[in-house]
């Protein structure tokens, strides 16, 4: 099977902000601060703690910003009916010129759920409510009137409106981890987010997190999405970036923190070793050339070309952006 040619890359930033008027100024900040340093995207959570709801956020963002694109990562389909959905979304899109990209997933914090009486249904169940969701969303979005009748869904007559800006619509992106995602993403998304598998309480499993874990994943999704396996775009996001000129030392400190259980995003469930936190694609580690070619290597090994960083690293990670925009 023939290898596509690599993609150029692009950026995206986003992370949680607060639900107060202060923290949704803040959020608007954020975004114009991300258009500022050159990011390409900038994506809003969907979380129920404290933090702005993203579809508003995203309102905000439109008008107060020019040319950075738009987007949910990732918006937890089973908070959600898609015929209510497709609505805000073709709103956005209106709003922002065609700068939206809608990213979906099953809801990976079981903590919303239980705080708000939502069922957390078996992740089978989760993940043929998005499949069934994406059917509706990918009619709707197109200003067509969908027709469904599905184990979750019925939909009759309802016919998306606005228009979105973009044609045939706007971008659909999938965060995966496990491989019901992987398979799902593959056949139903343009951009497909390759995620560590994660625990309830939405920890990254350190099993997932190496290089050869991701490929594993990535060669899922080519025998999954078949011939469209050229047109997918494939993300992923670094969770940590640690800026330094003694990359050894300081991955030496990150193996013994990760190790002691110090890092509270990560599930430890294997043992690593240093080579395995350096060889990460989720882990950025050295100086900013030595991270710039980490990213070049990550996208050489797996095809991954849309780089994600959280907010709070947006400026340490600028360096890097600047040396790598346009390749």
């Amino acid at each position: 099977m023939t290898t596509p040619e690599p993609r150029k890359f692009r950026f995206a930033a986003g992370g949680a902000g607060n639900s107060d008027e202060g923290g949704a100024r803040k959020f608007v900040k954020l975004a114009q601060e991300a258009e500022e340093l050159g990011f390409d995207t900038f994506a809003v959570p969907d979380r129920l703690d404290e933090q702005v709801g993203p579809l508003s956020a995203l309102g905000a963002i439109a008008v107060s910003t020019d040319r950075i694109r738009l987007a949910t990562s990732m918006l937890a389909a089973p908070f959600r009916h898609p015929a209510v959905l497709a609505k805000e979304l073709t709103t956005i899109d209106v709003l922002s010129k065609g700068r939206l990209e809608i990213g979906l997933g099953v809801g990976a914090f079981k903590e919303d759920y239980d705080k708000s009486g939502i069922e957390f249904e078996s992740p089978a169940r989760r993940v043929r409510r998005l499949d069934e969701s994406l059917t509706v969303l990918d009619k709707l979005l197109r200003g067509e009137e969908a027709e469904f009748d599905g184990e979750v869904f019925s939909v009759h007559g309802v016919k998306g409106y606005p228009r979105p800006r973009q044609g045939p619509r706007p971008p659909i992106a999938i965060g995966a981890g496990g491989p019901r995602m992987l398979e799902l993403a593959a056949r139903r998304a343009d951009i497909v987010s390759i995620t560590p598998s994660s625990t309830p309480d939405g920890k990254m499993r350190l099993s997932d997190m190496s290089m050869s874990a991701t490929k594993d994943k990535v060669a899922l999704v080519r025998a999954a999405a078949g011939d469209r396996f050229a047109d997918l775009e494939l993300a992923w996001t670094i969770a940590t970036i640690v800026v330094t000129d003694d990359r050894e030392q300081v991955g030496d400190y990150a193996l013994k923190a990760i190790e002691r259980g110090l890092s509270p995003n990560i599930e430890v469930d294997k043992e690593i070793t240093i080579d395995d936190v350096l060889g990460s694609p989720y882990l950025a580690i050295g100086t900013f050339e030595e991270i710039a070619e980490q990213v070049r290597h990550t996208r050489a090994e797996t095809g991954m070309s849309y780089v994600g960083v959280v907010p709070t690293q947006m400026e340490a990670f600028a360096p890097v952006l600047d040396q790598l925009k346009g390749e």
